[in-house]
């Protein structure tokens, strides 16, 4: 019998989706942090989103709020966004604007670079990666 194939998925990651308290102030934290606009969305039943703004055929994110489907936590699946060109610049302005550092740039390897972690402005632990 032949050994059988396995399927690669296209993208590991399709969506993801970060809880927030309260939109207003994450949205201004994760656009001041990345030097980005965010577009906002408007959705049935108090879900209220903003999404991150990304090239074609990349993978979109958003921030979302709603009192019974989200809660912010340092628990559970950590999300890497992209930092690039250098995840520094970036980790240079997430406690000034509310947020804590709790793992400073450190390498992963030659080949997959660097890495920090965070903490937001609604208390989710997020981690940060860049290729330098």
């Amino acid at each position: 019998m032949a050994p059988k194939t396995m399927r690669k998925l296209e993208k590991a990651v399709a969506w993801f989706e970060i809880p927030a308290k309260k939109l207003s102030r994450a949205k201004k934290f994760y656009q001041s942090i990345f030097d980005i606009e965010m577009q906002d969305m408007e959705m049935d039943n108090d879900l209220k989103m903003t999404m991150f703004p990304v090239e074609e055929g990349g993978v979109g994110g958003a921030i979302c709020e709603h009192k019974e489907f989200y809660t912010p936590s340092h628990e559970g699946t950590l999300v890497y966004i992209s930092a690039n060109p250098d995840l520094q610049k970036v980790l240079d302005k997430v406690e000034p604007n509310g947020g804590k550092v709790i793992q400073k740039k450190t390498i992963i390897t030659d080949e997959y670079g660097y890495m920090a972690i965070i903490e937001d402005t609604e208390g989710n632990r997020i981690a940060l990666h860049s290729n330098h």
